[in-house]
């Protein structure tokens, strides 16, 4: 049976080609999605392909719980790096995807968040630490199944 969230990948591409016809239409201006679009994007896509119990906006130290109860923080970037906040992680996994310019979604990173926090650069003025995609991209992740392309 086809769940509504079924639909979900398909209609974040169809958001990345109404900006891309934008940019088209107006040469030089800019209408990348950011900020808490894109995170809320993010949320949502995680939840989606790893079947995660997305937890109530703006909950504090995570995003989403896994079936048996695990909390997930969800990181999503449109870059190079994701950005933790704190130093240490307050959620047990954390899932980095990165969105591409078509709007497809690619899982980075999905497994335990201490490694992550672990290798993440040291705290920005902003309290923010990045950490590379590539770095992720190199880390043993493996606790999460992802159940839907």
């Amino acid at each position: 049976m086809t769940q509504p969230t079924d639909r979900l990948p398909d209609v974040v591409k169809r958001l990345y080609r109404i900006v891309a016809d934008l940019e088209a239409l107006f040469p030089g201006r800019r209408f990348t999605p950011d900020g808490h679009l894109v995170g809320s994007i993010g949320e949502v896509l995680a939840t989606h392909l790893f079947d995660l119990e997305l937890a109530p906006a703006s909950t504090t130290g995570f995003d989403a719980r896994t079936r048996d109860g695990r909390t997930v923080e969800i990181r999503v970037t449109q870059r190079r790096t994701v950005a933790l906040r704190g130093e240490e992680p307050t959620a047990d996994l954390l899932v980095a995807l990165h969105l591409a310019d078509d709007g497809t979604a690619e899982v980075v990173y999905a497994g335990p968040a201490a490694p992550v926090w672990d290798a993440a650069g040291p705290m920005a003025s902003n309290g923010q630490r990045r950490v590379a995609l590539s770095t992720l991209a190199g880390m043993e992740g493996g606790e999460l199944e992802q159940v839907k392309g």
